[in-house]
């Protein structure tokens, strides 16, 4: 089943962290994005991250943008119609 963009962008950021043993504190540090933010993305308060806001997050997990996206949950999202 199909995830929503929302929800795979929230699970693809919980396992980059998970991997990198990240706390949501140590992200927004390393990331220069508040913690405020970061918890209203992983916690359903903010469902349309902007993608300079994950270029940051990425940059703070030290990916690319590609590296980000380039999941198999990406590449099967339904339409956002």
């Amino acid at each position: 089943m199909a995830k929503d963009t929302y929800t795979t962008v929230k699970n693809r950021l919980l396992a980059l962290c998970e991997a990198k043993h990240f706390s949501i504190h140590k992200l927004a540090i390393e990331s220069g994005v508040a913690p405020s933010t970061i918890k209203n993305i992983l916690y359903g308060k903010s469902i349309n991250p902007g993608i300079v806001t994950i270029k940051m997050l990425c940059d703070g997990l030290n990916i690319t943008l590609p590296e980000f996206f380039n999941t198999k949950d990406f590449t099967n999202l339904e339409p956002e119609l």
